[in-house]
């Protein structure tokens, strides 16, 4: 099966307040994480990547998708376009807080390749790495990378998802935060 990536045109980040359906995505990678009383399942998909954070009953999902995949509408609490930079941050009951911050980087095919290649040598030694299949015009394929930041009140991601096609790298950094004692 070749796992190439949409137009990075087509890219949304959305933040659900409730869990999404597994089979909804194309999985490539995955790691589970416990600590501090949350669980987290992080995974990289073939637009981007999904965290299901959840602490007690309240639930929050982080997508990065393309605008084309049927994601439902229900309790969707953030969409943005992947566009330039954007910053955006939600206070949940009980004080919990996520906040987001991601861009999409444009940048010059030396430093495009250079760049990749440090990700992938990152996500070798730690962290979630996914090499996709090159397209017809490459050699070599995207890659996502995530990193994971795990403390007892706090998780920490941070998401690197490359477009050989248009030489941009979309950059992302969430965190989920218990409130302070």
């Amino acid at each position: 099966m070749l796992s190439v990536r949409p137009r990075i045109a087509e890219l949304v980040f959305q933040l659900y307040g409730r869990s999404l359906h597994p089979e909804l995505f194309e999985i490539h990678q995955i790691r589970q994480i416990e600590r501090g009383g949350y669980q987290a399942t992080v995974q990289i998909t073939n637009a981007g990547h999904v965290v299901t954070w959840q602490y007690g009953n309240m639930t929050l999902t982080e997508v990065a998708a393309s605008a084309q995949h049927p994601l439902p509408q229900r309790r969707r609490l953030m969409s943005h376009r992947l566009k330039g930079t954007c910053t955006d941050q939600l206070e949940c009951r009980s004080g919990i807080t996520y906040h987001v911050q991601f861009s999409l980087e444009p940048v010059e095919k030396e430093a495009f390749w250079t760049y990749q290649k440090e990700l992938t040598q990152a996500g070798e030694r730690e962290g979630l790495l996914h090499c996709f299949e090159p397209s017809a015009r490459f050699g070599l394929g995207a890659m996502s990378y995530v990193n994971l930041e795990s403390r007892d009140r706090s998780l920490k991601i941070q998401a690197f998802h490359t477009f050989p096609d248009d030489y941009a790298i979309v950059k992302s950094q969430s965190v989920f935060a218990l409130p302070g004692k």
